[in-house]
Formats: C-alpha cells, sequence, structure tokens
C-alpha cells in the first residue's frame, strides 16, 4: 500500500549491506556521482570512517579494513572509479550462499537412526561375507549390539523375533537367526535404562 507523504522500506530498493543502513549507502551514490577521481577518493575514506561507527564490531577482525573496503565496493555495485587501497577482486565471495547441506534422510538410513552409522555399515559388510565361522561371529555380535540398542532408544519391540526380522531385513535376507538355536546374552535392564536416560538428556 503506497500511502503518500509516508516512506516504508519495503517500497524501497534492498540494501546491499543492511548493517550499514540506508544513510551510508546514500553516501555511495553520493560518492559514485562525484566529478573527479580525487573527490571521490576524499569521500570514500569519509565513508570508511562512517562505517567503522556504524558497524564497530567489524574493527574486531585483524583485517577489517580489508572488509571495510570491500563492503564498500560492494554498495557501490562496483561502480566507485577510485585507485582501492586494497584489492576487491574477491569482495563478491562476501555475498554468496553456502550450498544448502543434504537433509539426513535423502541419504535413505534414516529408518535406521536408531541401529546407527555403524551397524549400517555392518549389515552392508554380512550382505556380501561367505558363510564360516568369520560370519557367524559378527552375526552374533551385531545381532546383541541390535538388541542393545533397541533396549537403549526404547523403538518399538525389543524381543529377539523384532531383531531377526530387521537383520534379515537390512541384509536383503542374506542372514537369517535361526531363534531357536540363537542365544541373546543377557541385558543388563537398569544399565540400559541410565543409558536411556542419558540420551534423552542430551
Amino acid at each position: 500500500m503506497n500511502i503518500k507523504g509516508l516512506d516504508y522500506n519495503t517500497q524501497r530498493e534492498k540494501l546491499v549491506m543492511p548493517e550499514y543502513g540506508r544513510e551510508i549507502e546514500k553516501m555511495v551514490e553520493v560518492a559514485v556521482g562525484l566529478p573527479t577521481k580525487e573527490e571521490r577518493m576524499r569521500c570514500a575514506h569519509s565513508i570508511i570512517r562512517q562505517m567503522e561507527m556504524k558497524n564497530p564490531q567489524v574493527c574486531d577482525s585483524h583485517d577489517y579494513q580489508q572488509t571495510l573496503w570491500d563492503h564498500l565496493y560492494l554498495m557501490s555495485h562496483k561502480q566507485l572509479d577510485i585507485d582501492w587501497p586494497y584489492d576487491v577482486s574477491e569482495a563478491e565471495k562476501i555475498l554468496s550462499k553456502p550450498q544448502p547441506m543434504a537433509h539426513p534422510k535423502n541419504d535413505g538410513q534414516a529408518r535406521l537412526r536408531h541401529y546407527g552409522h555403524l551397524l549400517t555399515e555392518v549389515f552392508e559388510k554380512l550382505k556380501t561375507m561367505p558363510e564360516g565361522a568369520e560370519r557367524d561371529e559378527l552375526v552374533r555380535i551385531t545381532a546383541n549390539q541390535m538388541k542393545r540398542d533397541l533396549v537403549t532408544w526404547g523403538h518399538g519391540s525389543m524381543d529377539d523375533e523384532k531383531v531377526a526380522d530387521d537383520l534379515a531385513r537390512f541384509t536383503d535376507g542374506k542372514i537369517q537367526i535361526d531363534l531357536s538355536s540363537f542365544r541373546f546374552e543377557r541385558i543388563d535392564m537398569a544399565v540400559a535404562n541410565e543409558s536411556k536416560r542419558n540420551k534423552k538428556r542430551k
């Protein structure tokens, strides 16, 4: 809505460096339009001093002068024709945005988060291991760790059938536990409950 006599920020041109305010950017526009390089240079030094006062925290950096001149260069839309006392060729990197991070769910492993990344790697290893004593030992260790994880995280059922079903599912059916002969290690519920409480506090 435009109301005569009122000047809203939303109706103005977007600021390049909002931390310095609109008045500083107006000063930069004036500097760009000055007729001689000497006048523009004197004005630029005056603007830099104003920038220091407007945004004093920038002075905490050891290379703050470089930063200020980079900011002035950007606010002038690279139009200020002066002999720059600092190299401003990389100033635009300040405005570059970092690449978005991939969401954890995108790796397809969110369904296994209660088992953790290491067990996920073990599932992949078990898919390709040949039968034998080494694989049997890894299956025993993995199954017991899975059961401890289920107890710790309180993730659904913690019974032996749940572990056997998950192990078969996450190894694409390569590992099948015979529950009539497989023996799980005893879990100390007091220790498991304490571990669960500690995880909830984090």
